[in-house]
């Protein structure tokens, strides 16, 4: 994931920043670069590879500068080479970003018809140029950069600096993290505290919607719309990503907040939004020749490949297998030539899985793993491993290694699809721009935390909680159910809302709260039915939904969370947030100990 570091300082920054990026190397990147400003000109120093290409040369051509930005890549748009690597320039401007500027191409038109001519594929480009067109017709730079910062949509963390100006830094961050750190005398700008460490422990870190105007001694902080606001300046533990929360209480909660970050990373991994296509990653089997795909997993990721049946049934239709693997593993499945297999983990170290595994590689199917840590064991027996680019994930209850799980699934399952010649290019392309506004719908339900903490109050008070859901969003129900035990100790159950009548509206009464997950969609009004079945036996609903399907509920809720209207393919994705900051404020009010849960351990390596 990309890293972003900015100095104004009163030493020469390059040697401090490509430092400072090291510290940011646990995030994954292609590409690394540095620019400064030395008697008022901008230089920049680019490499494709590790840092120790960077490192030599700027051993051959050094660059001075008392203030600088740099960055680690990991490519989105565009492929990793030393052209895509940022900083990127345009005339008095330099930019480095992390995240994915969605409506990039319509402004790159927009831009190359005004004459302003592109060196790179990248959509980091056009934010330069939107700069450079605003500096153009008379703008100062904090005001170019904002007008420019209100033409973008999408993920977004930027740092920017300006030709002659040797003592000012712009940040900007909608989604991604980016922080601030003070110095004496000087000031810094990171992707999170652990760049920031070697330099200070005195952090504020930006929130969503945020800009800040950086010099030496000061810094101001604006909102989208250019009000100055406060953010607090604190004390941050930056020398180990293990025990920096940044400013959150707990691991789980900063790691549900990274979300739309490492859900673009995993995205930009698997399908190139430029192009509108899936990338072409190596697999041990074609999707085209299978007759039947089995996955297994445990927990939270065996909810995940199920939502992928869903995905890959529908839209590719190729049969689908899913099995717990501690089940998989004793059934002696059958298989055939034509089989192939996909197995998914977190850790890549989970027993059962691992044996589930080994129990495929002796029938001589081809192995696929979807893991978090590719060195893992699950990863070295696999013949391909599939990264979810999560990061670090510390709290026991998975939150950002799920989405991404969803997100590596989707990517795959629209691949398998134009292999498999059951979409056109345009409708795959459709696909991908869809599943690309993923995190930027991420970033504005996690606005709706405060109201989610409210409704959390009450669910705290209760015993056992019901959750529903049709297709998709029934394992999206048994995820939510799963996570509000885990971590709050609260029997909860999530079932399929046609089965109500199956057994479990036996437990409906006054006290059982009925957490129903349905974006208005053409089962809707099926789920509405049960949620009838639910109010006239007094049943306490609370209704995860959106616009549309809030308007057309017709039975009475005890709370209604409204989500954005978002296209189908990516609400399993979105839709999984709401249930999990559901999950961690009733934990919190009830004071369990919500990053390390009782009798839970993160990776499961023994049966």
């Amino acid at each position: 994931m990309c890293g972003i570091v900015g100095i104004v300082g009163h030493s020469p920054v390059a040697p401090l920043i490509v430092d400072a990026l090291k510290r940011l190397e646990y995030r994954g990147y292609d590409s690394a670069g540095v620019a400064t400003i030395e008697h008022g000109e901008l230089g920049r120093r680019r490499a494709e590879g590790k840092l120790v290409n960077l490192e030599h040369r700027l051993g051959d051509q050094p660059l001075g500068g008392l203030i600088g930005i740099g960055h680690t890549r990991w490519a989105t748009h565009g492929v990793p080479n030393e052209t895509n690597a940022h900083p990127h320039f345009s005339r008095d401007v330099a930019i480095v970003h992390n995240g994915i500027i969605e409506n990039f191409a319509e402004l790159r038109d927009e831009l190359s018809a005004d004459g302003y001519e592109f060196a790179s594929e990248t959509d980091t480009e056009v934010v330069a140029h939107l700069i450079a067109r605003e500096l153009a017709k008379g703008a100062t730079p904090v005001k170019a950069a904002h007008k420019a910062l209100a033409r973008l949509e999408g993920a977004f963390a930027l740092a920017i600096m300006f030709r002659g100006d040797e003592d000012l830094l712009i940040g900007a961050r909608n989604g991604p993290p980016l922080a601030v750190g003070h110095g004496d005398g000087e000031m810094f700008l990171g992707s999170d505290a652990i760049a920031l460490a070697p330099f200070t422990d005195s952090i504020t870190y930006l929130e969503d919607g945020d800009w800040v105007v950086i010099r030496r001694k000061e810094m101001s902080i604006f909102d989208m719309a250019g009000n100055p606001v406060e953010r607090r300046r604190q004390k941050s533990v930056g020398t180990s990503y293990l025990v920096d929360k940044g400013n959150h209480r707990h691991f789980m909660q900063k790691e549900i907040f990274e979300q739309p970050e490492v859900i673009s990373h995993t995205l930009s991994n698997y399908l190139d939004f430029t192009k509108g296509t899936a990338r072409q990653i190596d697999l041990p089997f074609d999707f085209a020749s299978l007759d039947r795909l089995t996955i297994s997993a445990c927990g939270t990721a065996y909810l995940a490949g199920l939502i992928s049946k869903y995905w890959f049934e529908r839209l590719a239709r190729l049969p689908v297998d899913i099995d717990i693997a501690s089940e998989f593993r004793y059934r002696e499945v059958p298989m055939s030539p034509r089989m192939a297999a996909m197995f998914i983990s977190q850790s890549g170290e989970t027993a059962d899985t691992l044996a589930s595994l080994r129990y495929c590689r002796g029938e001589g199917v081809p192995i696929a793993s979807i893991v978090n840590v590719p060195e893992s064991t699950i990863g070295r027996e696999s013949d391909a491993v599939l990264p979810t680019l999560a990061g670090p994930e510390i709290g026991v209850a998975s939150t950002k290694a799920f989405t991404c799980q969803l997100s590596a699934l989707a990517s795959l399952a629209v691949r398998a699809a134009h292999a498999r010649g059951h979409v056109s290019a345009e409708q795959g392309k459709k696909l991908v721009r869809e599943l690309s506004e993923a995190p930027r719908f991420a970033s504005q339900v996690l606005r709706l935390d405060e109201q989610i903490e409210k409704v959390a109050r009450d669910l705290s008070q209760v015993h056992h909680v019901l959750y529903l859901g049709r297709d998709t969003n029934f394992p999206l129900a048994m995820e939510g159910a799963l996570k509000l035990k885990e971590i709050s100790y609260i029997h909860a159950e999530g079932y399929a809302a046609g089965e109500l009548k199956h057994g479990p509206i036996a437990l409906i009464d006054e006290n059982m709260p009925v957490i129903v997950i349905a974006p208005y969609d053409r089962i809707f009004e099926k789920t509405v039915s049960n949620m009838q079945e639910v109010a006239a036996r007094g049943g306490r609903i609370i209704l995860i939904t959106d616009q549309r399907g809030a308007e057309r509920a017709t039975v009475k809720t005890m709370d209604t969370i409204v989500l954005p209207d978002m296209p189908e393919i990516i609400t399993p994705i979105v839709y999984a947030l709401p249930i999990q900051m559901l999950a961690y404020h009733t934990a919190v009010h009830m004071g369990t100990d919500v990053d390390q849960p009782r009798n839970l351990a993160k990776s499961v390596t023994v049966e």
